[in-house]
Formats: structure tokens, C-alpha cells, sequence
């Protein structure tokens, strides 16, 4: 099983674009177009997939909110914060 992080360690860890609530770590972003913002779903259910790691993605219109937290592991683990470098390099690429 994947060792919980620790607050410092999980505030360590977080990325300038991304805010963390207790065991939760969530990034929200504002796409060109509704079809633009369903391309990064796909990319990023892609790269979820590989690495067996589901966000919670909310969608709404162009708006796109990514919430990661290890649900298994009751917490923030290594797993969420390489997730969220991975959707931050889809975001970026565009």
C-alpha cells in the first residue's frame, strides 16, 4: 500500500497551480472551448489509466476541476502529486 504523505509533506509537494483541503488536492483551470476542455479529459483519462489513479474531474462548460486524493490509502500519497505533475504537463502543452 502507498504510504499517507504528511501535512508538510503534502504541502511540500503541492504545485504552484494546485491548493490543498485536508486529504484533497485540487486544480482548477479555464480551457479556450468546451471541446478544448473535453480533449484534456481524454488526455488526462489516458495518463490515469496507465498509472491506475483516477481524479475526480468536474466539467462545467470550459471550466475543468481536477480533484486527486488516494481514497484507498485514506489520504495524500506520492500517487496524487505525480498525477498532478502529469496534468499539469497536459495543460501546458496546449
Amino acid at each position: 500500500m502507498t504510504e499517507i504523505l504528511s501535512d508538510a509533506e503534502a504541502d511540500r509537494a503541492l504545485g504552484s497551480n494546485w491548493t490543498r483541503s485536508g486529504a484533497v488536492i485540487s486544480r482548477e483551470v479555464e480551457l479556450a472551448s468546451f471541446p478544448q476542455a473535453i480533449e484534456v479529459v481524454d488526455r488526462v483519462a489516458v495518463l490515469a489509466e496507465e498509472a491506475d489513479h483516477h481524479p475526480d474531474i468536474d466539467i462545467r462548460w470550459r471550466t475543468l476541476t481536477f480533484r486527486l486524493s488516494t481514497h484507498s490509502a485514506g489520504g495524500l500519497t506520492s500517487k496524487d502529486f505525480a498525477l498532478a505533475e502529469q496534468i499539469d504537463s497536459v495543460l501546458s502543452s496546449l
